[in-house]
């Protein structure tokens, strides 16, 4: 079973995404009119962080991907341009609130933050009912190519429509997560990424044939990993590797940090989920942030 799954119906503490076949992006659209989730149904309570929109503009837009039409969620300060840019990319659940919100948080920040729909070729991800299947069908045909030309797709969105693609970042949460590590490697503008707790390590297969551990002499800026030590998903021993690994490896490599928080488990970010951790994802957040500035992405 992937490993993503595993760890993602742990947080969850169930097995259903939705209910009665309510799914989250037609729950949103009376909400926000922008075809995502205002909530996660039953078994995934309201966000916590409520981040007000006013003075951004906020919403879906339509990506070209080399004449593909992605959807992404999309949040910049108004009437503003030459916006560093951060790329926020999702758990396996897609961009349902939770991420929409996110990207609200880092505009009102500064930022024009991105998050692109990047299961959207294989299906919905927030229509799905059940965890195994979402996986089986929509998650697992993914190919890491493919993702790496969508967010390729999303820097040239955002420097034809206000943002500075010499300002670029990326995060990611759990399978977000792993992705960023993967972006780090490939895109030669990147200045920072901030990893929530993506997997490390993995089976190397015809769509993923890379993990960040085999990837760490590719490094193309220094990525933030932050980390649970309470994650039954993530070994430690695992994040210990990719340290001395990092530690081996290009200036980027060196040049990137890992922060294990003592008692928190997968998905400590995650406000909508059980496995939420105040004072971890607060702490993480101003990390974020700091890890912005630091790199020049600001």
């Amino acid at each position: 079973m992937n490993k993503d799954l595993i760890d993602d119906t742990q947080a969850l503490l169930g097995g259903r995404i939705g209910a009665n076949g309510t799914t989250r992006r037609v729950a949103l659209k009376a909400a926000l009119g922008v075809g995502y989730a205002a909530a996660a149904v039953p078994l995934m309570a309201q966000t916590a962080v409520k981040t007000p929109s006013a003075g951004l503009v906020t919403g879906e837009v339509t990506i070209d991907v080399n004449g593909f039409k992605m959807p992404a969620y999309r949040s910049a300060p108004a009437g503003k341009t030459g916006l560093p840019v951060v790329l926020v990319i999702s758990e396996i659940f897609g961009v349902h609130e939770y991420i929409a919100d996110v990207t609200r948080r880092l505009a009102q920040a500064g930022y024009m933050a991105i998050a692109p729909e990047l299961f959207v070729r294989q299906g919905d991800a927030t229509s799905y009912g059940e965890i195994a299947k979402l996986q089986a069908e929509v998650i697992s045909k993914v190919p890491d190519a493919q993702v790496m030309a969508d967010l390729d797709a999303c820097v040239a969105w955002a420097a034809a429509n206000g943002g500075n693609p010499d300002k670029l970042a990326i995060t990611g949460f759990c399978w977000g997560g792993r992705i960023t590590w993967l972006y780090a490697a490939h895109q030669p503008k990147l200045k920072a990424g901030i990893a929530w707790y993506g997997r490390l390590v993995g089976n190397a297969t015809a769509l993923t044939p890379s993990h960040p551990t085999a990837l760490v002499g590719k490094l193309q800026a220094p990525v933030l990993g932050l980390y649970g030590a309470a994650d039954t998903g993530i070994p430690l021993d695992t994040v210990d590797k990719m340290k001395t690994d990092l530690a081996q490896g290009p200036a980027a490599a060196k040049a990137s940090e890992f922060v294990v928080y003592p008692e928190a488990p997968h998905a400590f970010h995650a406000d909508y989920r059980p496995s939420f951790r105040k004072a971890a994802a607060e702490d993480g957040w101003q990390r974020l942030l700091a890890w912005l500035k630091r790199h020049g992405v600001a």
